[in-house]
């Protein structure tokens, strides 16, 4: 409705006339906001965020510092409104003004659109490098000892374009323009360590590489006796990763294409696995293994197989790893089949907190706005982590959490001591509140 001061009619009750504006006063809808607000106050990853972006406006005619620009902006994608023309009427929000550190009634607004815009479109190369820097040192920070181990799950998505937005490629086999950002995981704890936004191309080994230099030598000096294991598909199973992973004392676990040469020598498990299905009429999963060197591969390779067989015919898969000792259906069913939690990571980074709104036309503005995504993906995944334990939430996706938990209508009044929030009498998830608001505080 255009005009919010126009009233909507519907069906009436007992003769009654049922009469709807927007005339509420101070009210949000995002009470919930404020968890937020307080896991981001333990995490401070929005104050080093705002600490290595280079602020080139002019100080007579900055009304909104970039701490707050960037509180606003994550806040409003963790709630569900990754719109940036959504700040023009949540500008006035009052605890997304809390949220924002300012009073809730008597402050002056938040930024608008235009300087939403602006400030999407500010950052360098050189901020953006810093800026990634910040996210690999706060998944450091997040943990209080140093881990024996850790996952790095490698992934990307399509990420379609539709306009002049630079560097975006056809890929044909997603059969559009598109993007394919680059998603970093901690395999175990679905941890964010990064998300690098790519033209729309598969990576190269040279590439995979050099991302991987720069997070093993931070991870590293950090923790100088973590052990590391990569995991990803078969894009990432390239000679230059093998080489660099036995040069660094890195695990990994890869997909691998299959080709002739190890079809061959997996023909004989194939073979029994049909004459199993053929017994039994029951899908048949046998593992096996053999080495094999491809003529670009500097030694052997250890490859895992499972010859798999079903009512539509033979699948065999293949992966290739420098794990030793371990069994090959451990490897493939237990390690390698368990990287499919991080395919839901994405899930919830791309399609709750809708991550794919990369539509500026240059690829720095974009990169930004996949960054400004991923700040939401932390808060709500140290909100769930550290403070929704023992909930009905623990274990919610980001956007049943949206819907239950941040999204609360509430009437917010400034009285002269004290902020006074009232939320619904019918909430009802008020046990389960009071338990949050107990873990955040």
């Amino acid at each position: 409705m255009e005009n919010k001061k126009q009233s909507a009619l519907f069906k009436e009750i007992f003769g009654k006339k049922v009469e709807v504006d927007f005339d509420g006063g101070e009210f949000t809808s995002d009470a919930g906001v404020l968890f937020l607000r307080q896991t981001e106050e333990k995490l401070g990853i929005i104050e080093r965020v705002a600490g290595v972006l280079r602020d080139r406006r002019h100080p007579g005619y900055v009304k909104h510092q970039f701490v707050e620009l960037l509180r606003q902006r994550v806040f409003q994608i963790a709630c569900g409104y990754e719109d940036g023309n959504d700040a023009n009427d949540l500008r006035v929000d009052p605890v997304m003004k809390m949220a924002c550190e300012r009073l809730p009634i008597s402050d002056a607004p938040l930024a608008s659109q235009p300087t939403i815009s602006r400030f999407e479109n500010a950052p360098s190369r050189t901020d953006l490098y810093r800026l990634a820097e910040t996210f690999l040192e706060g998944f450091i920070a997040s943990y209080k000892t140093a881990p024996q181990a850790i996952i790095l799950d490698f992934d990307e998505t399509a990420d379609p374009t539709h306009g002049h937005q630079q560097l975006a490629l056809f890929n044909a086999f997603h059969d559009n323009y598109c993007y394919l950002p680059l998603h970093v995981y901690e395999g175990k704890s679905g941890k964010l360590i990064t998300t690098i936004l790519r033209p729309g191309k598969r990576p190269s080994g040279k590439e995979t590489v050099a991302i991987l230099k720069r997070l093993v030598k931070r991870l590293r000096a950090a923790w100088p006796t973590v052990g590391i294991l990569l995991r990803g598909d078969a894009h990432y199973s390239a000679p230059e990763v093998f080489d660099f992973c036995y040069a660094n004392n890195l695990q990994y676990v890869l997909g691998l294409t299959s080709k002739e040469p190890m079809l061959k020598q997996a023909s004989a498990l194939v073979k029994l696995a049909k004459q199993h299905f053929v017994m039994d009429n029951q899908p048949v999963q046998l593992f096996g293994e053999f080495h094999y060197q491809a003529a670009s591969w500097g030694r052997p390779e250890r490859i895992i197989v499972k010859a798999e067989h079903n009512e539509k015919g033979a699948n065999p898969r293949f992966l290739v790893t420098n794990l030793e000792g371990a069994r090959p259906r451990f490897i493939y069913q237990t390690i390698y089949a368990s990287r499919g939690r991080a395919e839901l990571w994405i899930k919830e980074h791309k399609t709750h907190l809708l991550s794919d709104r990369t539509s500026c036309c240059r690829f720095e503005a974009n990169q930004f706005r996949l960054f400004l995504h991923s700040l939401a993906y932390v808060l709500l995944q140290a909100l769930r982590e550290l403070h929704l334990k023992g909930t009905e939430l623990a274990s919610a996706q980001f956007n049943t959490l949206q819907k239950r938990l941040l999204k609360i209508g509430a009437r917010v009044r400034q009285l002269s001591t004290k902020i006074k929030i009232s939320l619904p009498s019918s909430f009802p998830l008020k046990e389960e509140f009071y338990k949050i608001c107990l873990s955040v505080t």
